[in-house]
């Protein structure tokens, strides 16, 4: 990758991270499925405006609106609401780093519906190495019952298993002749729909306090920066750089958002919760390729 490719590549890290650190700050003072609903109708607004700058069309045909519909949903309801949920019990860097799982649950979804997508067996010791890091973290606390903490941490993985089944989903999109632009554009709209009247009516937010100022910067933050600008930064790279050199994301993500949590938010983890980011990332090394050489074709 180039020199800019590296910075966007590093800047979408921080981002994405710093949706966690968002997230922290707001749901002390704002219910989970507000804070998600903002979050998306924020970023629906700006990318709307932006498609209009360029003046871009929107799609009319119901059929492709209705797979605006299930991917907002796997993308965007779905997982937006048990990682905001679940960080109201554990820390901002423990769901950054159980999220950083979704590549492994994409290989396990992937392998088991799309015929082209076969597991191989370095994909198969990637995902043992990742899963043996799950475990590590949620520890022996499960075997004694499903507490809230537990509970937490498995919203979080199942946010991971929603994104891998976007992911898979999301392949239709390459035949139906939109840029990636009016897809993102699309699902977050979609996306808006769906949440807004059940925000309304579960957490009726007229009846809540009236945050202070930091919540709304973290909710302007989630919904603008981690939402509508990192669709635009994801969707740059993954033109120019490649799927693969994107996936370096997955590895730098948890890194900006345990930093920000500790420097900010006075969070702190144990160090089972380090022992199994170590064997996550290792998986997903082994995943990605380059931390074994990959053998060349001989000359003729």
């Amino acid at each position: 990758m180039t020199l800019g490719q590296w910075g966007m590549l590093a800047m979408l890290s921080m981002i994405w991270g710093g949706s966690f650190f968002f997230i922290g700050v707001a749901v002390a003072d704002v219910p989970p499925l507000t804070i998600v609903a903002t979050r998306v109708l924020l970023a629906a607004m700006v990318l709307w405006l932006i498609m209009a700058a360029l003046r871009q069309p929107m799609p009319r045909d119901p059929s492709i609106w209705g797979a605006f519909f299930c991917m907002g949903f796997l993308n965007n309801v779905l997982p937006f609401s048990l990682i905001v949920w679940g960080q109201t019990y554990i820390s901002s860097g423990l769901a950054s780093i159980l999220n950083a799982t979704t590549p492994l649950f994409t290989i396990l979804v992937a392998g088991a519906v799309l015929a082209d997508e076969r597991i191989t067996l370095g994909k198969a010791v990637g995902v043992l190495l990742g899963l043996t890091g799950v475990v590590v973290i949620v520890g022996p606390e499960a075997m004694g019952g499903m507490d809230e903490n537990v509970l937490a941490q498995l919203a979080v993985l199942a946010a991971g298993v929603s994104y891998a089944f976007a992911g898979v989903y999301g392949r239709r999109f390459r035949t139906m002749g939109m840029t990636p632009f009016v897809t993102a554009t699309g699902q977050v709209t979609a996306s808006s729909v769906l949440l807004l009247p059940f925000a309304l009516f579960v957490d009726r937010p007229w009846e809540q306090a009236v945050p202070e100022g930091p919540v709304w910067a973290a909710l302007a933050g989630l919904g603008i920066l981690s939402t509508a600008f990192a669709y635009i930064l994801y969707f740059r790279l993954l033109a120019t750089a490649g799927a693969t050199n994107l996936l370096l994301v997955t590895f730098l993500v948890p890194v900006s958002a345990v930093l920000l949590g500790i420097l900010f938010l006075g969070e702190h983890l144990a160090a089972g919760h380090v022992a199994g980011m170590a064997l996550i990332a290792s998986g997903l090394l082994v995943i990605d390729g380059r931390l074994l050489p990959r053998r060349r074709p001989s000359e003729p």
